[in-house]
Formats: structure tokens, C-alpha cells, sequence
């Protein structure tokens, strides 16, 4: 007579050898995928711009700065850098952007982890951030001014004159050039009122929180012309140079930055070019060098 208990009991080891079965091949196959992830999206690899037509996406970094990066009035990412990433990325053949939002002395940090691939934001070229990241040629030439209150009261008509008289507090952006430049000049921490976004260095203006908002004088024009007339006005900076904004990428990517660099090239100064800045508001400075920040 069959032994039913016996029947029972290597039914149950099959199903649970099965199951096992099961769950490792299922393992096996999520280690597959996320290896597969990881291959596609490690930064660093000998053929970035591969990776990226591969998997169809670039991620961009940007920080809200006019007219460099701003957010449109239905929320879209426009301004000078994005909208020329928007032309870079279709002649790379590249299908879509995924944008990432965030503060400026963020960018450098995120990218170089990994987490994007990109930055557009009109990021001045510095030999402390050329050490850190390759940068594209510069888009344009850009002048350092002050946001100052109307008439200038105290006279400010330089960053270096700021840095020599004690009396004047400044806003600048953390992490941002104008920020290094006067710490380099040895302006203490006590005289540097580090703001997070532009809005807010205003705000310290109208306010007598500080006596200037040192920004680019693009952004400082863009700013005064939404604003209520007559409280501020823009005082430029004649002495210093003209600062140079270009897109950064990794340091271990140059395929990718020099494939950006060619378009990039071929595509200032064009009609579309110039087209896209007029609705911005802008005019075209051509930058004196061409120079990546290497």
C-alpha cells in the first residue's frame, strides 16, 4: 500500500525546493538589472556621450539665477544656459533633459557625484572651479556690477573699493564668484551677507540689511526691471573683468565636453542664437577668449 504521509511530505520538499528556486532566480535577475543601471548611468566611463545617447537622457543641475536659469511663467526651466543646453542636447542626439533644481554651491558638488550630468546655469569660469570640473567655452562676457539704492549714496563703483572700506556691507550669493572675490580680497565674514537667491540679496538692499547686492550685471538689470522703479539702480563695475559663464561637466568626461564644445561653436553668434537671447532681453557679448578653464 502507497505511504500517503510520505507522498505528502516530498510534495511539500519539491514546492519548497521550487520556491527556492524561485527566489533565487528572481535575485539573480534584479542584480542583473541594477548592475545594468549602474553600468548605464556611472559617471566617468570612456564614452559619456554614448551612455547618454544610449539611455536617451541628460540630467541638467541649474540654480535660479536671471537671466542665466530662471523658471518660466508655467513652470518650465528657460533662461540664457538652458536654453542653449535645449540646442546642445538635440545636436548630440540626445532625446530628453531631466532637470534638477538646486542651489548654487550645489551644482559642482552634485555633479561630481554623479547625480547629474551637466551644469547650465551660467556658471563663471574660476581656476578654483577649473580644478574641480571641465567647463565648455564661454557663451558670453559678462560684466560684475552693484545693486545699490538710488543715487548711490555712498559712492560704491568697484568690488575692490567695497573690500577697502570697513563701513560697507555686501550681499552676495553663496558659493557664488562674487562671493570668492571678496573673500580673496579679505573682506571678513562679518561684511559678507551671503544670501541664498538673488530676491533675497534685493531684499537686503531695500532693507539696509546691506549697502550692495554684488551680482552680473544681466542679472542685476533683469532684476531692476521687474521691480518697483525708482528704489535701486545698477552701478557697473569698470575695473574688474568681464566674467565668462560656460557649462561644466566632469572631470573624467571630455569626450562628452569637447562634443559639447564643437556644437556649442558652431551654434554662438548664429541667427537662432542670437534670436533666443533678443527675447530674453539680452544682447551678445562675444568673450575676449575661448579659453575652457583648463
Amino acid at each position: 500500500m502507497p505511504n500517503c504521509a510520505d507522498d505528502s511530505a516530498q510534495n511539500e520538499l519539491d514546492e519548497e525546493s521550487v520556491g527556492r528556486v524561485q527566489r533565487l532566480f528572481a535575485l539573480c535577475v534584479a542584480g542583473a538589472l541594477a548592475l545594468m543601471a549602474m553600468l548605464l548611468f556611472q559617471p566617468g566611463s570612456d564614452d559619456a556621450l554614448g551612455r547618454l545617447r544610449k539611455t536617451g537622457v541628460v540630467r541638467i543641475g541649474y540654480a535660479i539665477e536671471a537671466p542665466f536659469a530662471i523658471l518660466g511663467d508655467a513652470g518650465e526651466v528657460t533662461g540664457e544656459a538652458p536654453e542653449i543646453a535645449r540646442h546642445m542636447v538635440e545636436s548630440l542626439g540626445i532625446n530628453r533633459i531631466e532637470w534638477h533644481q538646486m542651489d548654487l554651491g550645489g551644482l559642482i558638488p552634485e555633479l561630481r557625484a554623479g547625480r547629474i550630468d551637466v551644469i547650465a546655469s551660467g556658471l563663471f569660469i574660476t581656476p578654483d572651479r577649473s580644478g574641480k570640473v571641465l567647463f565648455s567655452r564661454p557663451s558670453m562676457a559678462v560684466r560684475q556690477a552693484m545693486l545699490v539704492p538710488a543715487g548711490n549714496p555712498r559712492g560704491l563703483r568697484s568690488y575692490r573699493e567695497i573690500a577697502g572700506r570697513p563701513d560697507v556691507i555686501a550681499a552676495v550669493l553663496a558659493g557664488s564668484v562674487e562671493d570668492m572675490f571678496m573673500t580673496r580680497l579679505g573682506v571678513a565674514d562679518a561684511r559678507l551677507l551671503r544670501v541664498p537667491d538673488a530676491l533675497t540679496g534685493r531684499r537686503a538692499v531695500e532693507t539696509g540689511l546691506a549697502y550692495a547686492l554684488l551680482l552680473s550685471e544681466p542679472s542685476l538689470r533683469w532684476m531692476l526691471s521687474r521691480g518697483e522703479p525708482g528704489r535701486l539702480e545698477v552701478a557697473v563695475d569698470e575695473e574688474q573683468e568681464s566674467g565668462l559663464p560656460a557649462f561644466a561637466f566632469r572631470l573624467d568626461e571630455p569626450e562628452l565636453r569637447d562634443a559639447w564644445d564643437d556644437a556649442l561653436a558652431a551654434y554662438l553668434g548664429s541667427a537662432g542664437h542670437l534670436a533666443m537671447l533678443g527675447s530674453l532681453g539680452l544682447s551678445w557679448t562675444p568673450p575676449a577668449t575661448q579659453k575652457t578653464g583648463e
